[in-house]
């Protein structure tokens, strides 16, 4: 694994965690690309049956860094932007796309694109004391990644919308009562939750545990995908509306000014 992201196994449980050392763990186009090959590649390990994904004792993700080549790419083609904005759509896709059983574990918080990679995977695991934040409205873009639709199901489409709308900070025991997360760890103890019900999955008969997850994503997911195929597309329009420039901006100036 490159040194942003590093495996730990622990028999048939593998912990993926990611670390690029810097923003509190935003997602820049390099970690996204590491992230993706590591889903593509554990899709292949006959001896992995579960997979903990985690960030940082800090933060899992705090998002999309408002620093990355996607926000400046007018010199790119059409082709090459578009590919840039598809990259973190990918990303999801080929976390969900895993055969094992996937948990998320988050400490600190995960913001944006960080909420929407917990998304992809079968469950979540939240440090108590940690908070879960999608402020994409707010600087004036939509909530890509495939992410709406997982989140509709989850939380159904009134807290969706309060979710995304009124961007509100879910700490992790409201998170856990709107049925957004699956289980509340103790402060640090994010990891240590999800590797125990890791695993209890193990305990299972592999192919049938398999079996039954890729049952009932085919159930639940057929038809997702319709309502959001363009979601990145969405996304890089709204990118350049002159308020959502704006919102970028301001909220770029409030940082350095910390």
């Amino acid at each position: 694994m490159s040194s942003m992201i590093t495996l730990q196994r622990h028999g048939p449980v593998t912990v993926v965690k990611f670390d690029r050392g810097e923003k509190r763990n935003a997602f820049n186009q390099a970690l996204i690309a590491e992230l993706t090959e590591t889903a593509r590649t554990l899709q292949s390990d006959l001896e992995t049956q579960a997979i903990v994904l985690t960030g940082t004792g800090q933060a899992f993700s705090a998002g999309m860094d408002l620093d990355d080549e996607m926000w400046r790419s007018e010199e790119l083609s059409d082709l090459e932007r578009r590919e840039i904005y598809s990259t973190g759509v990918r990303l999801c896709q080929a976390w969900e796309s895993v055969p094992q059983v996937t948990i998320a574990a988050i400490d600190g918080f995960a913001v944006g694109g960080g909420v929407a990679l917990t998304l992809a995977c079968d469950w979540r695991v939240v440090a108590e004391d940690a908070f879960l934040y999608v402020p994409e409205v707010k600087i004036g873009i939509n909530l890509q990644w495939g992410a709406l639709p997982r989140l509709i199901n989850l939380v159904g489409p009134a807290r969706a919308k309060r979710i995304c709308l009124l961007c509100e900070k879910l700490p992790a025991r409201d998170a856990l009562g709107w049925g957004l997360i699956d289980y509340v760890a103790g402060p640090g103890g994010a990891v240590a939750k999800a590797t125990e019900v890791a695993q209890s999955v193990c305990e299972q008969p592999a192919v049938a545990v398999r079996m039954v997850k890729e049952a009932v994503n085919a159930t639940v997911h057929g038809g997702y995908q319709a309502s959001c195929y363009a979601d990145a597309d969405q996304s890089q329009l709204s990118g350049k509306f002159t308020e959502a420039r704006a919102a970028r901006d301001d909220f770029l100036r409030k940082r350095s000014a910390q």
